[in-house]
C-alpha cells in the first residue's frame, strides 16, 4: 500500500493517458507521446539534481544550514537563498527537492519560499538570455520588482503560517522524505 502511494501519480497519469487513448485514439496517442516525451525530459533533470542534494545532505551539516539559512539567519539567509536559487539550472520541479533537503536541514521557510521564488524568476542563464533578446533596462527592471516581491512573498507566507502549520509542514517533510 505504501509503494501505491509513492507512485499514485504516475499511476494516475497512465490511467488518464490510458482513459484518453479509449475515448479517442488519436488524441490519446499525442497524450502518450507527450507524457512520454515529459517523462524523459524528468529523468535527463532530476538524476543530476538527486546526486548533488545527496553530497548536500551527506557534506553540510545541519548546524552549517541552521547558521546561514536558519531562523535567525537574518539578511544572509536571504541573499544565500536568492543567490542559490539564482545559480541554479533546470526546470522549478527540479527546486522542490533541494526545498526538502533545505527544510530537513532547518532552513527558515520564509526562505525556503525565497529560494523557490529565486529559481523560478531569477535564474542567471534566463538573464542574460533577456539582456540579449529584451535590452538590459528590461532585465534589470525586472530583477529589481521581482526581488523584493520574492523576499516579501517568503516573508508573508511564514507570517501568515501558524506554529501549528509550520511544525506539520517540517512533520510532513519528515516522515515523506526519511533518510
Amino acid at each position: 500500500m505504501t509503494n501505491f502511494k509513492r507512485y499514485k501519480w504516475i499511476l494516475f497519469i497512465l490511467l488518464f493517458d490510458l482513459i484518453i487513448a479509449l475515448i479517442s485514439p488519436e488524441n490519446g496517442q499525442k497524450t502518450a507521446t507527450n507524457t512520454l516525451i515529459n517523462f524523459k525530459q524528468m529523468l535527463s533533470v532530476l538524476p543530476p539534481i538527486f546526486i548533488l542534494l545527496g553530497l548536500l545532505d551527506a557534506w553540510v551539516p545541519r548546524e552549517t544550514i541552521i547558521k546561514l539559512m536558519g531562523d535567525n539567519s537574518g539578511l544572509t539567509g536571504i541573499v544565500l537563498s536568492i543567490f542559490l536559487g539564482a545559480a541554479a539550472a533546470g526546470p522549478l520541479y527540479g527546486a522542490f527537492p533541494v526545498a526538502v533537503v533545505m527544510i530537513k536541514k532547518g532552513a527558515k521557510l520564509s526562505n525556503v519560499i525565497t529560494f523557490l521564488g529565486a529559481w523560478s524568476t531569477l535564474k542567471i542563464p534566463m538573464f542574460l538570455f533577456e539582456i540579449s533578446a529584451l535590452g538590459r533596462a528590461f532585465a534589470v527592471t525586472r530583477w529589481l520588482i521581482n526581488i523584493p516581491g520574492i523576499i516579501l512573498i517568503g516573508y508573508l507566507m511564514e507570517l501568515l503560517m501558524t506554529e501549528g502549520e509550520k511544525q506539520n509542514l517540517r512533520q510532513t517533510v519528515l516522515q515523506n522524505f526519511q533518510e
